[in-house]
């Protein structure tokens, strides 16, 4: 008889092991669905399970209880939807934020003469042109090398701490007005990050225009454009070394709004 009772006290302690960690792999998996680069199409779908599950068998004794126990009624259902939204949005605000690394791109691509230049990007699944990709590859470099990955499963981890899973948040206006207010940093970081190159340009065109109308003769279009090319590839090569702050402040940025999200 005791032995019958302590195998169903460790299969009721198996169960509800179990049913924390699939809680957890909720949000994680939400997460990783839209982080950058690791929720892409360039990482299959399999490894994105395999590593979301993996995470939360790690996770799992770090985070409280969950609020509540699993059942088949509208408040489960209503919880498991929020738990992805939750963690969605997590990695959305890291995304969005990559994305501004290739707005810069393509302003870069329009004042070089490179905006039809367009290459299959297998991390989108769709065309992009060929400074969008060059710009992602760099934020891509940096967003592992600057441990950017651990600071969002930080962050993970704090929003289970502030909200367990499928508890009821006080509020939904911060996840709601995160992303719109954020998204103003975004747009002035791409700006930012492609101004030298679109300034010089522009200096570089308006010169070729005035040539055009002294000196017409010359056929200074015919040399506009290769001109621009090989001034835009010496100006990428030196604004490498300046773009680990700006995005670098960028990433610090979306990490803190993300942690701000959930409180």
């Amino acid at each position: 008889m005791d032995a019958t009772i302590a195998i169903l006290l460790g299969g009721l302690d198996l169960m509800q092991w179990i049913e924390r960690v699939l809680w957890v792999s909720l949000r994680t998996g939400g997460l990783l669905m839209l982080s950058p680069f690791l929720g892409t199409q360039a990482v299959p779908k399999r490894v994105r399970l395999i590593l979301a599950l993996a995470l939360s068998l790690a996770f799992a004794p770090l985070i409280p209880a969950p609020a509540l126990s699993a059942a088949l009624d509208a408040a489960t259902f209503l919880a498991v939807a929020r738990e992805l939204a939750i963690g969605a949005a997590l990695g959305f605000l890291l995304r969005i934020a990559v994305e501004a690394t290739a707005m810069a791109g393509e302003l870069v691509a329009q004042g070089m003469g490179l905006s039809f230049a367009q290459m299959i990007d297998p991390m989108r699944g769709t065309q992009s042109g060929v400074m969008t990709q060059w710009f992602m590859i760099i934020a891509g470099l940096l967003f592992f090398a600057l441990d950017t990955h651990i600071a969002l499963l930080r962050v993970l981890i704090g929003s289970f701490q502030a909200l367990p899973p499928a508890a009821t948040p006080a509020s939904m206006s911060n996840l709601l007005d995160t992303v719109p207010a954020f998204s103003g940093i975004i747009f002035a970081t791409g700006v930012s990050l492609a101004l030298p190159a679109i300034i010089a340009m522009l200096a570089l065109n308006i010169a070729f225009g005035v040539m055009s109308r002294t000196a017409p003769s010359l056929n200074p279009i015919a040399i506009g454009l290769p001109a621009a090319l090989l001034a835009g590839l010496v100006l990428l090569i030196g604004l490498v070394p300046y773009l680990l702050e700006p995005i670098r402040a960028l990433f610090e940025s979306a990490l803190l709004t993300a942690s701000q999200m959930v409180r």
